[in-house]
């Protein structure tokens, strides 16, 4: 047999509700660009590549890639390298490579993806060997190379969720929780110190308009340009009430109509959920975002091995931390951060990528122990 799988056991239900986030993504992309069809179309056809993407890798086990962990991790490295080198650059920001036929795509959102793969693999082969000190430096370093490379675009939100995202395969690979409450007992007064040094300009390697972000956020009222497109995000997010404004609505009132919002389409499409699909729609959003966490884990509790279930967990955190980060944003929980709501921000690099490592999850619960093993 070409594919010797039980396809009873496909996860159908992750691509129903993947499929359902995309087209209220589509909606409040096609409202909050008032209706332009080209950057629809394009979004729609990033749907499209995306879930083919998905269910062909689906259909290819996870262990050949894996086979392909220090290929995937170098040509990460070499992504990034290109994108500094030779990138395309919005204001100081570089983090866009255009490439023929395909266009412009901005290789730090695949990079999660391959770190994801890269590191399951990592942990899963020296699984005897992850509490000891060369293990965790070794991996702290394979780690650190891309990390910085993704700092210098600069692109400080996405290093942090990358950040969290390998962390959480690190735990997931059944670390010593000595090493997990020494690190934190290192990061915690790190983090304060650090948020006093950048009060007072200090941090070298955090920007100036990043250091206004977190300091509205802790500050509203002393910086109160840099949390005005947050606070207009709550703003509409309240308005819509509970069945919100309609989409494409033309209230004089609306706070997208009105042009107080910034990057609406991508890093506040949650204000325009808000507003105009209401508390409703911005719970429906929750709620599938929540389901697609809900079955990773599943599949991760269900995996044939370490490395299956380190991808399922890799992938459920990407989800969960970047859709709450992007969520945060728009309810001012967290500082202005400038990431995309997942498979519902404009974007078909985030969009790819998505699907991308959704599909080798798919693969994951397709191999899936069974209830007698």
């Amino acid at each position: 047999m070409l594919f010797d799988y039980n396809f009873k056991r496909y996860n159908i239900r992750v691509v129903i509700y993947m499929l359902i986030l995309s087209a209220i993504g589509v909606l409040a992309i096609w409202s909050a660009t008032n209706q332009n069809q080209s950057v629809v179309n394009k979004q729609i056809l990033g749907i499209g590549v995306g879930m083919a993407l998905a269910v062909a890798l689906s259909l290819i086990d996870y262990h050949r890639l894996l086979s392909f962990s220090t290929i995937i991790y170098l040509a990460c490295v070499i992504m990034l390298l290109a994108v500094l080198l030779m990138g395309k650059a919005r204001g100081i920001a570089r983090r866009w490579i255009v490439l023929p036929v395909i266009g412009q795509l901005q290789p730090a959102e695949f990079v999660k993806i391959g770190l994801i793969v890269f590191f399951s693999w990592y942990f899963g082969k020296y699984q005897e060997k992850k509490n000891q000190v060369s293990t965790l430096l070794i991996g702290a370093f394979l780690f650190a190379v891309p990390a910085v490379l993704i700092l210098e675009q600069p692109n400080l939100s996405t290093t942090l969720v990358t950040a969290v995202i390998i962390a959480s395969v690190v735990f997931a690979s059944g670390v010593s929780y000595k090493w997990i409450l020494g690190v934190l007992a290192v990061l915690i007064p790190a983090g304060g110190l650090m948020i006093y040094m950048l009060s007072l300009g200090m941090l070298p390697f955090i920007q100036q308009y990043q250091a206004n972000r977190i300091l509205a956020w802790i500050d509203p009222e002393q910086y109160a340009e840099a949390y005005y497109q947050q606070e207009n995000s709550i703003m509409a997010i309240g308005s819509g009430q509970l069945w919100g404004k309609g989409l494409s609505n033309t209230e004089i009132a609306s706070v997208k109509n009105g042009n107080f919002l910034i990057e609406e389409r991508t890093d506040f499409i949650f204000a325009i959920v808000g507003e105009e699909m209401g508390f409703v729609g911005a719970v429906a959003v929750i709620a599938l975002i929540l389901l697609i966490v809900l079955e990773c884990l599943l599949m991760a509790n269900r995996a044939r091995d370490l490395q299956g279930r380190l991808i399922c967990a890799g992938m459920a955190t990407l989800f969960a931390f970047q859709s709450f980060a992007n969520i945060a944003v728009a309810t001012a929980i967290f500082p202005n951060t400038g990431l995309p709501l997942p498979l519902v921000s404009y974007g078909v690099s985030s969009l790819l990528s998505i699907y991308i490592g959704m599909g080798v999850v798919l693969n994951v619960g397709l191999q899936r122990k069974s209830k007698n093993e």
